[in-house]
């Protein structure tokens, strides 16, 4: 026997989420749509947008008559055949069973089961993993197993990437750019010193990206994530926010640019306001590079729990500026009722696995070959020019550049943080281009300044076979590294990995500028890069979708909030003798 809440039931009008991949192949036709007066006068843009990826045969008809709605038509191919290579399926099929699991959550929500009725295999794992009491505890405890194994999985990778671009790539440049009698010259500095430091220096922390992609996709292949949405969306309400304003979230740890987008899901406008507010202060994957090389230099026995406190930190203090926001500027505002969708479990296969986590860190890597190779020879040229002393182009030292001279100029608004210095200060302005960039940037002033010993010259094989032999090791140290994952350590004894030239460097300068205090002082940076406002692409997506006096609140008032906190940890440590 059930009973249906009616009250409930006829109060649900929300929208079907279809997935961020779909969601997202959505918005891009919404957009074409709506820039086509006749289409969009006609037809509602998200109705059409789905339409098209079922490929309804009647509307497509009446599309390829008019023979107006050619782009629009490319489009919705591309976005089908895209769809169809991620999920080895047809694209109405997806639609359907998101669908199906729409209306599971709606069922779920209203209709109560008695004893007697029998429960699926899906219905009795949802009865722990949604547990008003367990939810959130099972929720916490697989983020955290996701950043144990983030860390702890790509630690022995991570310096083997450095030491291939450190070693090998780098001899090669130099050796070729010398048989191009461009060798001691300024284009060898701006190859080593701007891009190879630069960019190299984001790319290392590849490994750690591909094995959180890793762990995501089997999360949300495998159906929890939506459950994860579920959980939360029980202590957002409790807290006064809205249940699907999460949904925005969840797609903010991946990039912050389409979580913006996502926030049209929402049908009241203070709703996306305010949720989108909140979706800058969760880490996005750009962050992730800088939590890893703090967390391995500051935190080495703790850094997967360093990166995940960021994440679950990122989370606090949106909730807590939720509420602080919904009983002030956006008090009174109505709640509508949120249906959650619960797709039914599946074991994640291969192929889905490996192309979600390699789309994502492809991803990432074209856009590091892109706009940070950009900005890494910007900052290069800056640094390259001489504003004091004697040296010429390219030939000065760094301390005498335009961009020390600059950074120099910001350094003292961080004193009280901890991180007062020209370099530290430096890294954040740049990452305003990206996050990703803050790495790079510590490469290139640090790399300038390296004083290391001229290896012994290798030959082309010995260096392939280096890199070999080093991808071995990294693997071997990686299958030693699993058990550590569930706090197992059957290698005791064995000594641990050094830490990079670059990590000694900024460990030492840390230490300097904060007067022995560094492991507070990274803490308060590592707060910093999270708090503050995320990079140009999403600022500007943040003024498409919320306005430009909106797009001001969240980026001064991100600044602000941002260097409170860093001072307050740092300083508030200190008064309690910490780091």
């Amino acid at each position: 026997m059930t009973t249906i809440h009616t009250a409930a039931y006829t109060g649900s009008r929300g929208l079907v989420d279809y997935g961020a991949e779909v969601e997202n192949e959505i918005a891009k036709l919404q957009t074409l749509i709506a820039q086509d007066t006749d289409l969009y006068d006609r037809y509602s843009t998200r109705w059409l947008a789905v339409k098209l990826l079922e490929e309804d045969s009647d509307i497509l008809a009446k599309l390829h008559a008019t023979g107006n709605h050619t782009l629009l038509l490319a489009q919705a191919n591309d976005s089908v055949e895209h769809l169809r290579t991620i999920y080895g399926d047809d694209v109405d099929t997806i639609i359907a069973d998101r669908r199906y699991g729409w209306i599971h959550g709606l069922v779920k929500e209203t209709v109560q089961r008695t004893a007697q009725d029998r429960l699926s295999l899906s219905d009795q794992i949802d009865r722990i993993v949604t547990n008003r009491v367990l939810g959130i505890p099972i929720f916490l405890a697989l983020m955290w197993i996701v950043f144990k194994v983030t860390t702890d999985v790509a630690g022995p990778y991570l310096d083997w990437v450095d030491g291939v671009i450190g070693g090998p790539i780098t001899n090669w440049v130099v050796a070729i750019l010398g048989l191009l009698r461009l060798g001691g010259t300024w284009v060898e500095s701006m190859c080593v010193d701007g891009i190879i430091a630069g960019v190299g220096g984001v790319l290392v922390f590849v490994p750690v990206m591909m094995s959180l992609y890793l762990a995501l996709a089997i999360l949300e292949d495998s159906g929890y994530m939506a459950r994860a949405a579920f959980v939360m969306d029980r202590l957002m309400h409790a807290l006064g926010l809205h249940g699907k304003s999460f949904l925005p979230m969840i797609v903010g740890f991946g990039c912050t640019v389409p979580a913006f987008y996502a926030t049209r899901t929402l049908e009241n406008e203070k709703d996306r306001v305010l949720t989108g507010l909140l979706v800058p202060f969760m880490s996005c994957g750009a962050r992730l590079p800088v939590y890893a090389l703090f967390a391995a230099i500051f935190f080495p026995d703790n850094a997967g729990a360093a990166i995940f406190w960021m994440y679950i930190i990122g989370i606090i203090v949106a909730i807590l500026l939720g509420v602080l926001l919904k009983v002030t500027v956006f008090k009174g505002k109505e709640q509508s009722p949120f249906v959650m969708e619960l797709p039914p479990y599946r074991l994640p296969t291969l192929k889905a696995i490996w192309f979600h986590m390699w789309e994502r860190t492809s991803g990432f890597v074209r856009k590091a070959w892109g706009l940070i190779m950009a900005t890494s020879i910007i900052i290069w040229v800056l640094l390259a020019i001489p504003v004091s002393g004697g040296g010429s182009f390219a030939d000065t030292d760094v301390e005498q550049s335009a961009f020390a001279a600059v950074s120099r100029s910001l350094a003292p608004l961080f004193k009280p943080a901890g991180f007062g210095n020209w370099r530290t200060s430096g890294a954040l302005v740049t990452g305003f281009v990206a996050k990703e960039v803050v790495v790079g940037t510590m490469s290139q002033v640090y790399a300038v300044e390296g004083t290391e010993e001229a290896a012994e010259p290798t030959t082309f094989f010995e260096d392939v076979g280096d890199i070999l032999t080093g991808f071995v090791s990294a693997t071997v140290d990686t299958v030693k590294s699993l058990p550590l994952i569930v706090g197992i350590d059957l290698f005791e004894g064995e000594e641990e990995e050094d830490l990079t030239d670059l990590m000694l460097t900024v460990r030492d300068d840390f230490e300097t500028t904060s007067n022995g205090h560094g492991t507070l002082a990274a803490l308060a940076y590592m707060l910093f890069v999270l708090l503050y406002t995320p990079c140009m692409v999403a600022v500007a997506a943040e003024r498409q979708e919320l306005g430009t006096k909106w797009m001001w609140v969240s980026v001064i008032g991100q600044l602000i909030l941002a260097w409170l906190v860093a001072v307050v940890v740092f300083q508030g440590g200190l008064l309690l003798g910490l780091g």
